[in-house]
């Protein structure tokens, strides 16, 4: 059973969210997906995470990884092989495709395919702008004098 929300009262009250309004409809749409192969996700430090796939059968030139936009996509297509001599046939090597929706600032390391295992390393790296910083305090010399006074003696001066 499969339940929608309606984000509509939150579009009234906020400014800036609509991607994240997106991402949450994009997910209760995602469900009916398959997720063959599976897959891990993994935090591996403060700042980095690893994607782990099951791509059993699967050789390198199989598989793409694609970056774009926040959008992570990762795709497997084996070559066709002829069936004969298979009594059974119990490792899939239909085609697949995963899509991860990543943060701001997460890109892509690296990928890894190692004993069936496709790897993909993220890193969240936060521009030094974006970054909090300290902000001195400083004292200015023409606002500890008060203006008041000077006025009021250059107009006696004047007169």
């Amino acid at each position: 059973m499969a339940t929608s929300y309606d984000y509509t009262p939150l579009f009234r009250s906020s400014v800036g969210f609509d991607r994240v309004f997106s991402l949450l409809e994009n997910a209760q749409r995602a469900r009916s997906i398959s997720d063959w192969p599976p897959y891990d996700i993994a935090k591996t430090g403060n700042d980095g995470y690893r994607i782990s796939i099951a791509v059993a059968g699967f050789e390198q030139a199989d598989l793409d990884i694609t970056f774009q936009s926040n959008l992570l996509t990762v795709t497997g297509k084996k070559q066709e092989t002829a069936n004969d001599g298979y009594l059974h046939r119990g490792i899939a090597g239909r085609p697949f495709e995963h899509r991860f929706e990543l943060a701001d600032h997460v890109r892509v390391n690296g990928a890894d395919l190692k004993n069936g295992l496709l790897s993909i390393d993220l890193v969240r790296e936060i521009p030094e702008a974006l970054k909090p910083r300290k902000i001195d305090i400083q004292t200015n010399p023409a606002l500890e004098q008060p203006a008041g006074p000077v006025q009021i003696e250059a107009q006696k001066n004047a007169a």
